[in-house]
């Protein structure tokens, strides 16, 4: 049986259809690899190896990528390690008494459990510091000279009373 000369050319242009089609979805595949291994890692020696595994095995070379590829992309554990800082810096910013080792509120002047001091106040500006500090950073005052300066006046005022 011989086939007319209209249906060999639908049948090769059908095969020429099928093989682009096969064409396009490998190099697609190919693009898809090399752009999902870029956003997972940064090695460049990684990124071309995926994209050769596929480029040379084709669907099962992109089974087996499946199976090799890191679990999370970069972004994802970018987010997953900014999670983890924001936690170490609740868990950081809470407040424990240096006396009794008790959980106290950063705005706490004395401990409640143990009566120890834990901030002073500006005495000019009235905001809470720790008390390590030598000058208050809301107003600049420094907070030894302060202190120096109304010891003296206390002095002063004590002396004249006498």
């Amino acid at each position: 049986m011989v086939l007319p000369a209209t249906v060999k050319t639908i049948i090769s242009f059908a095969l020429m259809l099928i093989g682009a089609y096969a064409v396009l979805f490998l190099i697609s595949l190919v693009i898809w690899t090399f752009r999902d291994i870029r956003s997972r890692t940064r090695d460049v020696l990684v990124q071309i190896l995926a994209t050769l595994l596929v480029v040379v095995f084709n669907i099962p070379g992109l089974l087996l990528y499946f199976v090799l590829r890191p679990r999370e992309t970069l972004t994802e554990a970018y987010e997953h390690a900014l999670g983890q800082e924001a936690l170490l810096q609740d868990i950081e910013e809470r407040y424990i008494c240096p006396n009794c080792k008790r959980k106290a509120d950063a705005d706490f002047l004395i401990c409640p459990y143990c009566h120890h001091g834990l901030r002073k106040r500006c005495p000019k500006c009235g905001r809470l510091l720790s008390l390590n500090w030598d000058i208050c950073p809301y107003c600049g005052l420094q907070q030894g000279s302060e202190q120096i300066a109304q010891s003296e006046q206390n002095e002063m005022g004590s002396e004249g009373v006498t």
